[in-house]
C-alpha cells in the first residue's frame, strides 16, 4: 500500500507498518510500500509500539504528507567519510 492511500483511510492517526519496499538517498530512508499492522486510537500505545518497533516495522502518523525518515549519523556508528 502507498502512503497517500495509508493517510486517506487512517487520517491524521499514528500506524503500525511492515516495510514492504524502500530505499535511502542522501541520508533519507524513504518508504515506498507498506503493509498496515495496526492504526492506533490512543497515542499512549502508538508510543509504546514505536519505542518496540525495529527492523522493518515503524510507527508513524498520517499526518505527515510524505514517509521519509532522515537518518542521523552518530558519531563513532557507521565508518569513516
Amino acid at each position: 500500500m502507498k502512503w497517500e492511500e495509508v493517510r486517506r483511510i487512517y487520517p491524521d492517526r499514528f500506524v503500525k507498518m511492515q516495510i514492504l519496499q524502500d530505499r535511502i538517498e542522501n541520508d533519507v530512508h524513504y518508504i515506498d510500500e507498506v503493509a498496515v499492522i495496526k492504526a492506533f486510537t490512543d497515542n499512549k500505545e502508538a508510543t509504546r509500539e514505536l519505542v518496540r518497533a525495529k527492523n522493518d516495522i515503524v510507527v508513524f502518523s498520517t499526518y505527515h504528507e510524505k514517509l521519509e525518515i532522515p537518518i542521523k549519523r552518530i558519531f563513532g556508528f557507521g565508518g569513516i567519510d
